[in-house]
């Protein structure tokens, strides 16, 4: 039996700056915190990935078993190393520096996928990181959303765009093509108008409308979301809060509003949801710790009614 919800990335080891200057360690990678926010909201969860057999690939594991992810589709590695990434804040926001050159995620291929896996998955969870790290993690992306879909699951996509890993260009090209494969668009809206050329949200669900997505959820920050599809559309405002730290609340918007579609819920109840889970996640430092879960956000939401 499959899982509602599988993603498939590369985890990293997060050290992100404290106020008085030092750094917490943690966990982030963008479908690895997709997957722990989904999970935190009661959807059966997997990740699909390598790690390093080292200290790093071990936490990794020590933190997925106690979030009830599931790992059998993890494969530690012993010639490659875990990811790591540094996160400082300054007045433009949070900057991100990586060491993940040849990491173990880096080197998967198509030949590294579950066949059996992928069939069984109602939703496969990708992002353009997952690509970006390398041209076989491409290809890997490419492959793991084709053999979803021909068994009749979904894909999710989240462009994700990191200009330090990609030239633009091929940032475009690779994450237009992904879209065009994918049932779930969820661009940031940054992220989305350097992708598209286009600064107004409307007109950029409609590119990714046009190129194949059945939904599109654009996420505005605090302003909330966009959420399209072919026949409907609706801004979906934002929860205020007084937020520190916005490493991981792009990845738990992934993940609630993921996790509430597995569950049954229309997009725009689902945006309604996940906008209220990001919000929560802006309050403390870190990407995974300050993750609701779901009594939190449904507490939230009903304070807010």
């Amino acid at each position: 039996m499959g899982v509602d919800i599988l993603c498939l990335g590369e985890p990293m080891m997060e050290f992100n700056q404290q106020p008085d200057g030092s750094y917490r360690s943690g966990h982030g990678g963008d479908t690895a915190n997709c997957a722990v926010a989904a999970a935190r909201q009661g959807a059966q969860v997997g990740m699909l990935t390598h790690l390093g057999k080292d200290t790093f690939g071990d936490s990794f594991l020590q933190l997925w078993h106690s979030e009830g992810v599931d790992t059998s589709t993890v494969r530690q590695v012993v010639d490659a190393h875990t990811g790591i990434y540094f996160v400082t804040h300054g007045p433009d926001g949070h900057e991100f520096s990586y060491l993940r050159a040849g990491s173990a995620a880096s080197r998967m291929t198509p030949a590294d996928l579950p066949t059996d896996a992928l069939a069984g998955t109602k939703i496969l969870h990708v992002s353009g990181i997952s690509q970006a790290i390398s041209a076989s993690c491409a290809d890997t992306v490419f492959a793991a959303m084709q053999q979803v879909r021909a068994a009749g699951g979904m894909v999710s996509y989240d462009s994700n765009l990191r200009l330090k890993l990609w030239p633009l260009t091929r940032a475009r090209a690779v994450t237009h093509a992904a879209m065009a494969e994918c049932d779930i668009a969820l661009p940031g809206m940054d992220d989305a108008e350097q992708l598209t050329g286009l600064s107004d949200p409307n007109a950029i669900a409609d590119f990714y409308l046009n190129l194949g997505a059945k939904i599109v959820a654009l996420t505005l920050g605090a302003a909330g979301s966009l959420v399209a599809t072919p026949e409907r559309r609706e801004r979906v405002g934002g929860r205020k809060v007084k937020a520190v730290d916005a490493t991981g609340a792009g990845d738990t918007f992934d993940g609630a509003f993921l996790a509430r579609i597995a569950a049954g819920d229309d997009p725009f109840a689902a945006a309604r949801y996940a906008n209220a889970a990001a919000a929560l996640a802006t309050q403390e430092y870190g990407a995974i710790e300050p993750m609701p879960r779901r009594d939190a956000v449904e507490a939230f939401l009903a304070a807010g009614e």
